[in-house]
């Protein structure tokens, strides 16, 4: 008898799950009683740094498709703001962005790809909002010090400048401001550059604070005075949660970055499920990804943690993830200004896990967003942890009532994410879905993404295929001349101090890269001292690497390297053979930061006179050289490195390079 119990239980728990996945839970979608937020945008973040480096170099027509693909309106990720690095010429993630202002007496708003960059995405978008955020500043600002707060009025006014910058020299407006990347906040600094903003005519140029975690908000809170001054609360990776304190601020509370995962099909799902939890579990009304494009080279930290891929300017090869059409489910329905429904009327969770979100902007035009994504191992994003919670297939019934009651059909658009060998759609338009009296009812799968609209306007942009993946170029040679002055030469990622092109009054040389920071910056990460720029391919192992050389004094000296390991934040930690040249010496060391000795010795070398170096590296075997004579011939302890090709300097130096030759070590 107990057996025929627990036998009819076992049956009875089957029955019940059975009825239970049939089962049909019902939402509202009703404004009756008033909206939610306001949608400020979901958007992406060129910077932190230096993540848009190679994107630059792409040659036609393969640049503008992937320019297309980010911020082209109802094409592909359709995004509507770009976050981008005030540069500040120092290492900030994955490179170097460079100054308007290198020195206090020094301004040029030629420098750099950001421009460019903020103007291509108008040019294909006018209604992008455009945000600039330090995350490093030049070593004048602090004085002798480490802080940029050390006079708030300097400062304020350098980012002024170069918002000022940016609408005298390119028309662009800048929309949003922010204080320092994931460091300590400042009062004073925040209260002083509002002040300066409005005294520059810049009124409407809104502050976002403190693009760290929420612990702004207390002293938003608790200061009337300083609330005033700060428009926009921007959280790092919240994990779609807030606190109570900030929801206090009455301010739009933002993810100001977020993400920061490979785009794999778990980024895609991390990116999905995020896009709609900010809002249903923090109510925060913009997520902006960190980055906007994974284009630095695959070997440097964060590999591919963009919203796609675009590592080989030199071959074309480009790579559209998964995160830009998962994008595409919100961004192209949905638009600033709209408003989101208010929770448990249209937002909220999916009684067998999931979320949906609903907004509007006005009473014809509604868009529902369903995200079912799994969390074990399906949408797991770099940070924060997320905590285990259960997904299960559902049918899911909305009614639509309020000013949305006699709407009769719904476009479809669906994507779902495949894991263990399924298959992946993504973004494909289904057949309409009528609505029958206010209400339609729908059958959710596990790792989908649906959007039910009014909005007709969608659509899924496609180029043919980029061409086929190819190593980067070797041999390899350049000799400058053909680069705008102040640009960046092809597929040189400055990790530590800024290589910049310029126009020499040598006529043998003509244009030249030059290193371009004089002092050790205002840094964001433990950036080295021993300005560096890496190209090339991080398994080369065999080259032979020339450069002509010039130093324009007698302080520091060059840096010529091969099997540099190591870039990023993690520059000081790098290995390889780093040849070191100045006034009269010159040493071999095994590491970035010269604790490794390998060889020393002197040499001929002087300032202001232009000299041929070479560093040759086979198996275990480095030969130098300095205008044809031999440095050194040294055994190496290990003969297994690999790595890119490296120039530096060996201090914050002025240095001119030239006629850069990378051959086979034959």
């Amino acid at each position: 008898m107990a057996e025929l119990n627990v036998c009819s239980k076992t049956l009875l728990g089957v029955f019940l799950r059975v009825l239970l996945l049939q089962a049909t839970f019902a939402y509202d979608i009703d404004d009756s009683k008033g909206l939610g937020r306001v949608f400020d945008g979901i958007g992406g973040i060129s910077g932190g740094g230096a993540t848009s480096r190679l994107l630059v170099n792409y040659s036609e027509p393969y640049r503008s498709q992937i320019l297309d693909y980010l911020f082209k309106p109802n094409f592909g990720a359709s995004l509507h703001i770009l976050k981008v690095e005030i540069g500040g010429d120092a290492q900030s993630t994955d490179g170097t962005e460079t100054s308007h202002m290198h020195t206090a007496d020094d301004e040029n708003y030629q420098r750099g790809y950001e421009w460019w960059l903020m103007k291509e995405a108008k040019k294909r978008n006018p209604d992008i909002k455009l945000y600039g955020l330090p995350w490093a500043f030049p070593a004048w600002i602090g004085n002798g010090t480490t802080s940029p707060y050390h006079n708030p009025q300097l400062t304020a006014t350098y980012v002024t400048k170069w918002i000022l910058g940016a609408k005298t020299h390119h028309n662009l407006t800048i929309d949003y401001v922010g204080i320092w990347n994931e460091r300590l906040y400042d009062i004073p600094y925040i209260m002083t550059l509002r002040k300066t903003l409005d005294q520059n005519g810049f009124q409407d140029v809104k502050i976002v604070a403190s693009d760290a975690g929420w612990g702004i908000v207390v002293d938003l809170n608790k200061q009337p005075d300083f609330n005033k001054t700060v428009d926009y609360v921007g959280a790092h990776y919240p994990g779609t949660k807030t606190v109570a304190d900030a929801l206090k601020t009455n301010k739009p509370l933002w993810a100001s970055e977020d993400y920061s995962t490979f785009n794999d099909n778990t980024g895609g799902g991390c990116w999905a499920r995020i896009l709609n939890q900010n809002y249903v579990n923090g109510h925060m009304t913009s997520t902006i990804s960190w980055n906007l494009i994974a284009s630095y080279y695959d070997d440097l930290s964060y590999k591919r943690d963009g919203l796609m891929t675009a590592v080989e300017p030199w071959s074309g090869h480009y790579e559209v993830a998964s995160p830009i059409f998962l994008s595409a489910h919100t961004t192209q329905f949905v638009f600033p200004g709209w408003t989101y429904f208010q929770h448990g009327a249209g937002v909220g969770h999916l009684d067998k896990g999931g979320s949906y979100v609903a907004l509007t902007g006005d009473s014809k035009m509604l868009t529902i967003i369903i995200e079912t994504m799994v969390n074990h191992d399906h949408s797991v994003c770099i940070r924060p942890a997320l905590p285990k919670y259960t997904v299960e297939k559902q049918n899911a019934s909305f009614k639509l009532q309020g000013s949305y009651r006699n709407i009769t059909e719904l476009y479809v658009w669906h994507s779902k994410l495949g894991f263990q060998g399924a298959p992946t759609t993504l973004f494909e338009k289904l057949e309409n879905i009528k609505v029958v009296n206010g209400q339609f009812s729908i059958q959710l799968d596990l790792d989908e993404v649906y959007t039910l609209t009014t909005m007709a306007t969608g659509n899924k942009g496609h180029y043919p295929d980029s061409p086929k993946s190819e190593p980067f170029p070797f041999p390899y040679q350049d000799d400058f001349e053909g680069y705008a002055e102040f640009s960046e030469a092809s597929y040189f990622a400055d990790q530590s101090g800024v290589f910049e092109i310029h126009q020499t009054n040598d006529v043998e040389h003509g244009k030249v890269m030059r290193q371009m920071v004089p002092q050790r910056p205002i840094v964001w990460c433990n950036d080295s001292d021993h300005p560096t720029s890496v190209i090339g391919n991080h398994n080369w192992t065999n080259v032979n690497v020339s450069s002509d050389v010039f130093l324009e004094d007698g302080s520091g000296g060059i840096l010529l390297a091969a099997r540099v390991s190591l870039g990023s934040c993690k520059l000081r930690q790098a290995v390889g053979v780093f040849l070191w040249i100045s006034p009269g010496e010159f040493e071999v060391t095994a590491d970035h930061e010269r604790w490794i000795k390998i060889h020393k010795g002197n040499c001929d070398m002087q300032a202001q006179k232009w000299y041929r170096v070479s560093l040759y590296v086979k198996d275990k075997k480095a030969v130098g050289t300095l205008n044809g004579e031999q440095l050194f011939d040294v055994t190496l302890a290990d003969g297994s490195g690999k790595g890119w090709i490296g120039i530096g300097t060996t201090t914050h130096n002025y240095a001119q390079f030239d006629n850069f030759n990378i051959d086979p070590a034959k």
